[in-house]
């Protein structure tokens, strides 16, 4: 009797440990590899991925570098299945999918200033509530630049999803779009927001501007993000990979003509030096850690008042989970990067924009063609993901929502 007592009890002492064991959920395992596999689109905004990559940036941080070439389409998920592991790129526009679930975290700002919302020279529209019952083109639903557009309307009291029309064109056509009367105003990003400016075409809705408007301008529109499954198994890895990227801001930043010339001449875009230049120049690459973590929480909370993640979503609480600290990675290091001035790679401020909108006016191919030197890719083919694409139907693209 007593040996049987004695066995249930080791037994019952058996499962137990086995129910502890399976309770807790097991440490990954860290293996920090030196393998980062980068992603990127083709972009001008990732200058400072192609410098260094180009420059050996993330070689010096102890690094086997592999760029990885993605569409905008699958550029999420490619991310979350572990296509590429770290990037840097538009925070509204992985905020939602973080909230249902996409375990992808950001580790860095690179950047502020890429979207804004615009309306023709001469219209009567100056401010955000004169564009209530008006038509707005973007290159797409649910593209960064219709997202930023939702958040802006929704904490000024507009309901987009009521009083405003959408209406879809590729991103090269959304000047034409504007200057024919065909919608009253245009949400972009770089550089056609630049272009319709140089062109005469377009002047900024007053606080819908990205890089001048608060507190848009000082929040990072595009942020260091990678895979969370690899950052837990690579934490040293992935805190250099940030550095890199970071250290190649800082250095677009203090030359960001020489950054355009790199761009266009490793063929990472299908633009033109002097219009790539003005894109960059136009966004601030001034990297920051705790800039970059405040970030998350006002564009949270902002894209739940926009009614763009759920009502009951605690948007501090998400912020906190979707930014992540590594070692090595803080606004103290940054300070103590220093980086080369190129000659000649700065640009001019007497040099005057509409000399660059005069240079793309001399191509005298169709507006298809054309529509390839300034393509964002965010819509369907063509685009930069794709530069070789068909031009589609202007018909079946251009439709209301």
């Amino acid at each position: 009797m007593k040996m049987t007592c004695l066995k249930f009890v080791v037994g019952l002492g058996f499962c137990a440990l086995l129910l502890s064991g399976c309770s807790k959920k097991s440490a990954p395992k860290v293996v920090n590899s030196k393998h980062v596999k980068i992603g990127f689109i083709g972009l001008t905004c990732e200058a400072p991925i192609y410098y260094a990559y180009e420059k050996g940036i993330f070689k010096e941080e102890g690094l086997e570098p592999e760029l990885v070439k993605c569409t905008w389409a699958n550029y999420k998920d490619n991310l979350a299945l572990g296509a590429y592991d770290i990037t840097h790129h538009l925070v509204m526009y992985f905020m939602k999918p973080i909230e249902q679930g996409l375990d992808v975290r950001f580790l860095g700002g690179v950047h502020t200033g890429c979207l804004r919302v615009q309306t023709g020279v001469d219209s009567p529209i100056h401010n955000i509530q004169d564009l209530k019952g008006k038509r707005i083109g973007v290159p797409g639903m649910g593209t960064p630049p219709f997202v930023f557009a939702n958040r802006v309307f929704g904490t000024h009291g507009v309901d987009a999803s009521k009083d405003i029309t959408w209406k879809v064109f590729p991103a090269g056509e959304l000047g034409l779009a504007l200057k024919k009367g065909e919608v009253d105003a245009v949400a972009d990003a770089e550089p056609i927001g630049t272009l319709l400016i140089s062109q005469g075409i377009a002047r900024n809705v007053e606080g819908m501007d990205e890089a001048t408007d608060l507190p848009y301008a000082n929040e990072y529109c595009c942020e260091i993000i990678a895979n969370g499954k690899w950052i837990d198994a690579n934490p040293d890895t992935a805190a250099r990979a940030a550095r890199a990227i970071l250290r190649g801001a800082k250095w677009v930043n203090e030359n960001p003509k020489a950054a355009a010339q790199l761009a266009v001449d490793k063929k990472y875009l299908a633009s033109t030096v002097e219009l790539n230049t003005i894109a960059i120049s136009r966004l601030k690459y001034i990297p920051s850690v705790s800039e970059a973590e405040h970030t998350l929480y006002t564009a949270a909370k902002e894209m739940r008042e926009a009614k763009m993640l759920e009502a009951h979503t605690d948007t501090d609480a998400l912020a906190k989970k979707a930014f992540q600290h590594l070692d090595g990675v803080t606004d103290e290091w940054l300070k103590t990067v220093k980086v080369e001035k190129v000659p000649g790679g700065q640009v001019d401020p007497n040099e005057d924009i509409r000399l660059y909108a005069a240079l793309l006016q001399k191509d005298t191919q169709d507006s298809c063609c054309r529509r390839k030197m300034f393509d964002q890719p965010d819509q369907d083919a063509p685009n930069l993901a794709d530069p070789d694409a068909p031009c589609n139907n202007r018909s079946m693209i251009a439709s209301d929502k």
